[in-house]
């Protein structure tokens, strides 16, 4: 639940209000499903928005180009967390493409996910899951701490799995957990700097790393079911939130975990 890459619908580039004019922004795990609607969103606003991707070259460059194509402005930064040195390299290329300008939005985004109850998780698969989901996200924003403006804003996208059970998930589960109570802490710290820091915990959302699930009627249906707004998630529904996030209306909201999943397990659905 609340997978965090993939290929959604939607194109995520709307009329640009403008209300990020000026603003640069960094978006983890950027080339691909959620991440990737998050970056045309802010771009859309008018941000400037560098693409973070694990490898995959060509799905950043098509983000990028997508950005471009509609007026915004756009690079990419590879960096593969998990391994040695990543967090330097990927500062390098944000550094290099910022220019001297500090960064105002920091979305942690990039994530790997698990299908793994706890009796088939090894100790390798666990390394990793908080090693990419936890670690990589946490030294970021320590980096980022000197290069981000005063009144900037960090969203970290957590995920749903840390409000209900998913048993095949426990590993992935436990790193979420993990992600979502830093955001109090950092909230707390950087608010007299006019930081606000808040996660988001989508889900589940149609991408190309839950289309195993999303593509057996089945699957969908029982989601459906449980879901008090009755569908899946598109990226575009999390990117909206991460964009009021991100933007002057969500300048009075910090140090929160916003629940973006069209209310999904809230109780027993009882048929008007």
């Amino acid at each position: 639940m609340g997978t965090h890459t993939g290929t959604g619908t939607g194109t995520g580039m709307g009329m640009s209000t403008g209300t990020l004019n000026g603003k640069t922004a960094l978006v983890t795990g950027g080339s691909r499903g959620i991440g990737r609607a998050v970056a045309l969103r802010l771009a859309a606003e008018g941000a400037l928005v560098a693409v973070h991707h694990g490898g995959n070259e060509a799905a950043a460059g098509e983000t990028v180009a997508r950005i471009e194509a509609a007026g915004g402005r756009a690079f990419a930064v590879p960096a593969r967390f998990g391994e040695d040195g990543a967090v330097d390299r990927l500062f390098e290329g944000l550094t290099a493409g910022l220019a001297g300008r500090g960064l105002d939005i920091l979305v942690n985004n990039a994530g790997i996910s698990s299908g793994n109850p706890i009796a088939h998780v090894t100790p390798e698969e666990l390394d990793r899951l908080l090693a990419v989901n936890v670690s990589a996200p946490f030294f970021v924003v320590q980096r980022a701490l000197g290069l981000l403006n005063d009144g900037g804003r960090i969203v970290n996208m957590g995920s749903t799995a840390s409000r209900f059970a998913v048993s095949t998930q426990i590993g992935y589960t436990i790193s979420k957990a993990a992600l979502e109570s830093m955001t109090p802490s950092l909230a707390n710290e950087l608010g007299s700097r006019g930081i606000t820091v808040n996660t988001v915990a989508p889900g589940a959302v149609r991408t190309d790393m839950t289309a195993g699930h999303t593509a057996v009627p089945e699957v969908v249906a029982g989601l459906e079911s449980i879901t008090a707004l009755g569908r899946l998630g598109e990226p575009e529904d999390v990117a909206d939130v991460v964009g009021f996030l991100a933007g002057p209306h969500g300048r009075w909201v910090t140090g929160q975990t916003i629940d973006v999943s069209g209310g999904t397990y809230l109780g027993p659905i009882v048929p008007a």
